[in-house]
């Protein structure tokens, strides 16, 4: 078993092929460890643009990189056949920092190759949530690579920030501080079908309080001081996402403003529900 950890820069274009816009990958650094956690290898190169002519000021203030170094790259099918040679055939689980990378490098493989997934791609792991699990870190909350390695008592100022390879060494190092393979294996997905679906699916909050994904008992709410189900007031309405009313306790007749926002995601819905004490606006 080996890990191959790799990150991308890249160009926002526009794509006359889909008539919209697209991040052209620029640049990939990639480490290869093995099973170990030992560094074997490193690849590193600029991919020279097809779709862009020219980078974007904002790119070339963030990375340093220069409309020369691109130029002297090597086209993206020529870059990303020599990294497939370069992983080899010993199974692989590869990494990224977020699945942003992944998504880009689909997006691109897509448009410059006409396939629409990663031909060296086995295993998969996202390694910000791991990260963030063994840091303990609040689950809605993403964390960013630098900021990780801060936690984790790496000097992050000591690699260059927003380069492939140097992202992808200092993504490495994170990966080293906190490894179990157990846990590992609960965060790793084989990339089938499933896995390029679920990537492609774009979450959208449900609008229609008759949906019949949305779960009704998430539409109730108990006062927390008389433990009894209090009593909806108002209908509900939707607005900025959210389904909102206000109820009342039939005990103590505190109002209570309940909003709750039910998110459709590929494989479940996720719900987040908040409760605040309503006080009705007085008329003059």
């Amino acid at each position: 078993m080996q890990y191959v950890i790799f990150d991308l820069e890249w160009n926002n274009v526009y794509g006359r092929k889909i008539q919209g816009f697209i991040n052209e990958i620029i640049e990939i650094g990639a480490v290869k460890l093995n099973e170990r956690l030992e560094e074997v290898d490193t690849f590193s190169s600029f991919i020279r643009p097809s779709i862009g002519k020219r980078l974007r000021g904002s790119v070339k203030k963030l990375t340093n990189i220069t409309n020369d170094d691109v130029q002297s790259g090597e086209p993206f099918t020529y870059v990303f056949s020599t990294l497939r040679k370069w992983i080899g055939s010993e199974p692989t689980v590869v990494l990224t920092w977020g699945d942003g990378d992944i998504r880009v490098l689909i997006e691109n493989y897509k448009y410059l190759n006409g396939i629409a997934y990663i031909p060296f791609l086995t295993d998969y792991v996202d390694l910000q949530p791991f990260v963030q699990r063994k840091l303990q870190t609040p689950s809605g909350q993403q964390l960013g690579l630098s900021r990780a390695a801060e936690m984790l008592g790496i000097d992050a100022d000591a690699y260059s920030h927003h380069r492939a390879l140097a992202d992808s060494e200092l993504s490495a190092e994170c990966f080293r501080r906190v490894f179990d393979l157990e846990e590992l294996r609960s965060f790793s997905r084989p990339c089938g079908t499933d896995f390029y679906a679920k990537l492609a699916f774009k979450p959208h909050p449900i609008s229609n309080i008759k949906n019949p994904l949305i779960d009704k008992k998430q539409l109730t709410y108990q006062c927390p001081v008389c433990n009894v189900n209090a009593t909806r007031r108002t209908e509900w309405k939707y607005s900025n996402r959210f389904f909102r009313a206000v109820f009342e306790c039939p005990i103590c007749h505190t109002q209570t403003k309940v909003s709750v926002r039910f998110m459709r995601m590929y494989d479940h819905i996720d719900v987040k529900k908040t409760a605040t004490e309503y006080v009705p606006q007085q008329s003059e």
